[in-house]
């Protein structure tokens, strides 16, 4: 798949976290065991598991997959920076933080060409965060069919729903988001992306196989204090709409300029789900 930075990713962690819906995570707590096993699926630098793991049962063991393994060390520095005390595992962490204690394996995977290969230890949760908006149908049903065959629960936040609202407006908002949104649809190593689709194509997969589905608004919204963050974000913007070729390069050059200055707003959807099997009810993997 396309390749995030380290520094990327940190520069979008506190927005990540803030967006997530608290009514969402509460349910997902109570769904899962006291003594829970997850599999965090594209884990970057294990955001993921930093903003989940403090709603959680007091003993967590994570398995964090990825197939770049420099996002993998960074999650190991990040992971044992985040704890209160951290120890090295013959293949990860452990870490002991407001007195939960987690055990953290990290798995270097191509979940592009085998989402399943991550949870060959059944686990009771499978997780990702920004993952599926990037991914096709078609990878996402076969995500949805693996979670199944494993009897696990699934939650993922923040998948991109399309939406997005900056302040103040451009005369070029309409045609960057539009471009914006067809390159998106390209293919991100997963196939076509479903794009601002993924949600509901989780969803359909995942009623398929007899899940109760609940979905929940996560947008970002960020002002004045996430100029760090929103500087990066309209160059992204900006540059993905340009390699479109439905947006000329001046055009793009002047939108990212009033995007990057001070006084821009911007509140960005996404939505986050959560899928619990039916008992008795869960389709044939």
């Amino acid at each position: 798949m396309s390749g995030f930075s380290p520094d990327w990713l940190a520069l979008r962690e506190p927005a990540d976290h803030a967006a997530r819906d608290a009514g969402l995570v509460s349910t997902l707590a109570r769904a899962l065991p006291p003594r829970m096993r997850a599999v965090d699926l594209g884990c970057g630098t294990g955001s993921n598991l930093r903003a989940l793991a403090p709603h959680l049962g007091p003993r967590q063991d994570w398995v964090l997959a990825d197939h770049d393994p420099a996002l993998l060390a960074a999650a190991k520095t990040r992971l044992a920076a985040w704890a209160e005390r951290a120890e090295d595992a013959e293949d990860g962490l452990i870490l002991h933080r407001g007195g939960v204690r987690i055990t953290v394996r990290l798995r270097a995977l191509d979940l592009a060409a085998d989402p399943a290969a991550a949870l060959a230890e059944r686990p009771d949760l499978v997780t990702a965060a920004a993952l599926f908006d990037l991914a096709s149908e078609a990878w996402i049903a076969t995500v949805a069919r693996a979670v199944a065959g494993a009897g696990a629960v699934f939650y993922t936040a923040l998948t991109y729903d399309g939406q997005e609202n900056w302040t103040p407006p451009h005369p070029a908002d309409a045609a960057v988001h539009a471009a914006f949104l067809a390159h998106q649809a390209g293919d991100k190593g997963f196939g076509p992306a479903a794009g601002p689709g993924a949600t509901e194509a989780l969803t359909q997969a995942f009623r398929g196989h007899g899940y109760a589905v609940e979905t929940a608004a996560s947008p970002w919204r960020l002002g004045a204090d996430a100029a760090a963050l929103l500087r990066p974000l309209a160059e992204g913007t900006a540059r993905a709409a340009q390699e479109t070729g439905r947006v000329a390069a001046a055009e793009a050059a002047a939108w990212m300029a009033m995007r990057q200055a001070p006084g821009t707003e911007a509140v960005i959807g996404h939505r986050d789900l959560l899928a619990v099997p039916v008992r008795g009810e869960t389709a044939p993997a």
